[in-house]
């Protein structure tokens, strides 16, 4: 039998919720999203669910799926293959001397790790880089490697609970700078666009009274279209 699809049905001794909670402790709060899932906590709450296999987290080990066996009461399988290796902590290095300034790895940094401004050379904090791997694939210049800090240790063995909870924490800050910084995005395209509504007729350089009514039409509807997603 699958234990993915068979695990919403075993016993539990905690609601829902806490069964989730438990399994994002227990996962290295690397968001690598290599298991599949967008974030650890996407990943423990399929699990939780009984929609994924415990082993499908590289940056865990065996150890780890060893603990989330322990937890959903399933037996502990090898890492699966599709999801990655095990292996040693690694950490991101930019090259200075190819880094263009895209700014597009601190975009995709789930930790906000990286630091510098567009243009100009970026930097990765050590301390806080999980490894992830995610600013890799998009950095255009391929100057971003990864260096083994870890040698001869790997899974829970080379990235301990302090550094899961800061991980987790930073993640955390990170959604909610994400969030804010749309947010503001939104609202200042939403004034921009009332403004242009509010002085279409004295701003547009056109002059046939139907083609102007077509132009407020869009941006009525564009302004609809932000102000319901705001609502949502």
């Amino acid at each position: 039998m699958n234990p993915a699809a068979s695990a919403s049905a075993e016993p539990t001794s905690a609601p829902f919720d806490d069964l989730v909670e438990r399994l994002n402790l227990a996962l290295p709060q690397t968001q690598c999203t290599r298991c599949g899932y967008p974030d650890c906590h996407s990943y423990a709450h399929a699990i939780a669910r009984g929609e994924a296999a415990i082993n499908q987290c590289p940056p865990g080990g065996a150890e780890g799926i060893a603990r989330l066996a322990a937890l959903t009461r399933r037996e502990a399988l090898p890492l699966n293959p599709d999801n990655g290796s095990e292996g040693p902590r690694r950490l991101a290095v930019i090259d200075e001397g190819w880094c263009i300034g895209c700014t597009l790895c601190i975009k995709a940094c789930p930790v906000d790790a990286i630091v510098g401004t567009s243009k100009q050379m970026h930097v990765v904090i050590d301390a806080d880089c999980t490894g992830c791997e995610l600013c890799i694939p998009v950095c255009p210049v391929d100057c971003i490697s990864l260096t083994v800090v870890t040698p001869g240790l790997s899974g829970w063995a080379a990235w301990g609970a302090p550094q899961a909870e800061r991980a987790r924490e930073r993640y955390r800050w990170h959604e909610i700078r994400v969030a804010r910084d749309l947010r503001e995005h939104d609202a200042r395209l939403e004034t921009k666009a009332q403004h242009k509504l509010d002085h279409l007729e004295e701003e547009t350089r056109l002059t046939d009274a139907a083609q102007i009514d077509r132009k407020r039409a869009v941006i009525e509807a564009a302004l609809a279209r932000a102000r319901a997603k705001r609502g949502a």
